[in-house]
Formats: C-alpha cells, sequence, structure tokens
C-alpha cells in the first residue's frame, strides 16, 4: 500500500481547491462523470436487455472505443495548438446532443424497430466517441494550467477522488434510474447534467496557449509527442502497465451479465456493483491526498496491480453479492493507486507544449484498456462463458505484472519524491 511516510510539516491537503477556477473545474468534472457513467450503465443495460447478446454489449465498448483512438494523437496536437478551455466547451456542446439523441431514441422506442433502436444507440455511440477522444486529452492537458507546480500532486488527488465521487454516484444513480424510472429518466438526466457542465465550464477564465509553432505540420508535431512517451521508459512501462492490467482484467464490462444471470440482482443491483470499484477507488484517492505516495512507488503500484488480478478472479468465481461487492471495492482501491502513479508521472515529467499530444497517448492506453478490453471481454465470454473469461482476464493480468518486474526495472525501482 502507499507509503506510510509522514508529509512535509507545510504540507497541505486542500492547497489546489483554495483555486476557484480549480473549483469550478472540479464541478464540471463531477457533472460530466455523473453524465458519462449513467450512460454507461444505462446504454449498457439496454442493449443487454433488448438483445440478450453479451456481444452486442462489448460492441458498444468498442464502437466508443475506435472513433476515440482514432482522434485521439490529432485532438493531442489540437490541445497543444489552441486553448484547451475552448476545446472542452465544444466537447461538452457534442455530448450535450449525443445526450439528447438518446433520449429521444428511447421515447421512440414503441414506435421503431428495434433493429433502428440498435443502430441508432450505436451511432450516437460513436459520435460520442469522438468528442470523448477530444475531451480526454484536452481535459488531462487542461488541469495543470489551474493550479502550480507545488499543488499538482494534490489537484490530481482531488481530482481523481471527485471523478470516483462521480462513479459511485453516477452508476448508481443510473441504475436505479433505469430500474424505477425507466431508461427514458436515465437519458434525461444524463442531458441535464452535461448542460450544467457545460455552463460551469464556461465560467472558468481560459488559460494562454502554449508557445507553439505554427507552420509545423500536425505529423511532425505529433511525432514529437509518440517519441517523448516512446523514449521515457518509466511514463512507457506505467501507461502500458495499465493498458494490459485493464485489459485483460475488464470485468467491468461483462458486469450486467453477471447482474443479470449469475448473481439475479437487476439493474439497481448492477447500480451497486459498478458503484462498489468507486467506492474503493475514492477512499484510497482521499487517502492519497492526505499522505501523498512518495517513495518506492514503482514496487507498490506493481503490487497493487497483482491485487487487482487477484481479485478479478475471485469476483468471477463469486456467487455471493456481498462477496462480489467486496471484491470490486478491492479492485477499485488497487486500481488507484496505478491510476495516480502514472498521472503523477506525467503531469510532472512532461513541458507544456507537450502535454496535450503525451496526455492523448496515454488516453489512447485508457480508451484502449477500458472500451477494447470491453469487446474483448464480451468476445471471450461469447467463446468461453462469461466465469471463464472473467477468471482468465485475472490470471493474465498477473502474468502482465510478473513481465513488468523482471522486464522494466526503472519502472519498478521508480519514486517520486522531489
Amino acid at each position: 500500500m502507499p507509503d506510510k511516510q509522514l508529509p512535509p510539516a507545510d504540507f497541505d491537503a486542500y492547497s489546489a481547491l483554495r483555486v476557484p477556477d480549480y473549483r469550478r473545474y472540479l464541478s464540471m468534472r463531477l457533472c460530466t462523470t455523473l453524465a458519462v457513467q449513467i450512460m454507461s450503465v444505462s446504454v449498457g443495460y439496454y442493449v443487454y436487455d433488448l438483445t440478450g447478446d453479451p456481444l452486442l454489449l462489448g460492441f458498444v465498448g468498442l464502437t466508443e472505443a475506435l472513433p476515440a483512438i482514432g482522434i485521439s494523437l490529432w485532438a493531442g496536437h489540437i490541445a497543444d495548438k489552441y486553448n484547451r478551455r475552448n476545446i472542452l466547451v465544444g466537447c461538452l456542446s457534442l455530448l450535450v446532443l449525443c445526450a439528447t439523441a438518446l433520449t429521444v431514441l428511447a421515447g421512440q422506442v414503441a414506435l421503431l424497430p428495434k433493429d433502428t433502436v440498435l443502430v441508432g444507440i450505436y451511432v450516437v455511440i460513436f459520435i460520442t466517441g469522438i468528442a470523448r477522444g477530444f475531451f480526454s486529452p484536452t481535459n488531462f492537458a487542461f488541469l495543470p494550467q489551474l493550479v502550480n507546480t507545488r499543488a499538482l500532486p494534490n489537484a490530481i488527488s482531488w481530482n481523481s477522488s471527485t471523478w470516483q465521487v462521480a462513479s459511485i454516484s453516477g452508476l448508481g444513480l443510473g441504475g436505479l434510474l433505469y430500474g424505477f424510472a425507466g431508461v427514458g429518466w436515465a437519458f434525461g438526466t444524463m442531458t441535464a447534467l452535461l448542460v450544467v457542465a457545460l455552463l460551469i465550464l464556461l465560467q472558468i477564465a481560459p488559460r494562454p496557449v502554449p508557445p507553439v509553432a505554427f507552420m509545423e505540420p500536425a505529423l511532425v508535431r505529433i511525432r514529437e509527442g509518440l517519441r517523448f512517451v516512446f523514449h521515457d521508459q518509466v511514463i512507457l512501462g506505467a501507461v502500458a502497465l495499465d493498458l494490459f492490467a485493464v485489459l485483460f482484467g475488464g470485468a467491468v464490462a461483462l458486469l450486467p451479465v453477471y447482474a443479470k444471470d449469475i448473481l439475479h440482482v437487476g439493474p439497481e443491483g448492477l447500480g451497486v456493483l459498478r458503484a462498489a470499484m468507486s467506492l474503493g477507488a475514492i477512499l484510497m484517492a482521499f487517502y492519497l491526498a492526505h499522505r501523498p505516495m512518495r517513495r518506492h512507488a514503482g514496487r507498490i503500484m506493481l503490487a497493487c496491480v497483482a491485487g487487482f488480478g487477484l481479485c478479478i478472479i475471485g469476483f468471477g468465481l463469486s456467487k455471493m453479492f456481498w462477496l462480489s461487492f467486496a471484491f470490486l471495492f478491492l479492485c477499485g482501491v488497487f486500481d488507484e493507486v496505478s491510476v495516480f502513479v502514472r498521472a503523477s508521472l506525467i503531469l510532472r515529467c512532461t513541458p507544456d507544449h507537450l502535454k496535450g499530444r503525451v496526455s492523448s497517448v496515454n488516453s489512447m492506453f485508457i480508451t484502449s484498456s477500458n472500451e477494447i478490453g470491453a469487446f474483448e471481454s464480451g468476445l471471450t465470454a461469447k467463446l468461453f462463458g462469461t466465469v471463464p473469461a472473467v477468471v482468465l482476464g485475472g490470471v493474465l493480468t498477473i502474468a502482465v505484472v510478473g513481465v513488468a518486474w523482471w522486464g522494466a526495472p526503472k519502472l519498478r525501482e521508480m519514486d517520486l519524491e522531489g
């Protein structure tokens, strides 16, 4: 677990929260993540409810991942060239339109053929992937413009805490809205939250654009960002470890199957299960905000990813709701350590004029691990069954940690001091 050394005497666990624009940023982040998580749980259960096919459930993740990955490097180039706040405004505006379209589709489901509704959902999710492909690297690069360098680790912790608060609330709220009020209310609430997020973002003062050579070709600038990442073994090792661990351990994508067919808890239980990881992660993020990790960060991260894999195996074999919840809770605790270390490395070690492009590479890894991992989970569940697919993913996650431990010594010995 994180280093137990006490922080310096002058350490302020709330330094980032004292910045007004950072508080607005967190509020925007809260509303946006609430909306996205409501979309995730509602669309996933809706598609599985309409079809009963875990492969089509996996295709939801793939449909969002492909445009997000495809546009990510270009988005990083744009984030390093133009005003980052204004790019975020455009992304949120597009997400509002997508959420509105899903709400309209849900309202017309009785009048439309099922295949038409499914095609409409996949088209909207595809467009959502484009918006999120721009949003993720820009949002990541915008954060260090809001606080000073000394407060940045604290800002990372509170940013992660806010994301997890929104996740636990959004996933639970999505399941409850879907189960008790219907999919239309779930999509309508999601739309309203995105509108609020957009209005809050407009209150944040734009920050100066980093110095940029406007005549430099986009491909040259994209290669510069890639070169920076792939020549830094520690950053590359951290993001690659996270990619493969979550890619193989992506049991979250199969939670609708567990909720409906294995644990028999319905959409309400699905919301609780999806909230379990976020609950564990937010407690860990809160701990890290007050006791920031400094020494032995690499070893701790590798141990926690291995713990994540073990908990995925336990969840896959569990047939009891409370035990499944406990395993997912611990997954969230372990995963948050990896998230914190990776974000700290990228934001601390990357020059401001490269943050958009470097964070776009990081976004590609995250999207690949989460969304393509959802497709991989759906495919393996279709081929081998749900429980074997989840257990195999946990075993492969542990194997990845073993490879990283022996093959990436710089990552293993890495600290966050200084």
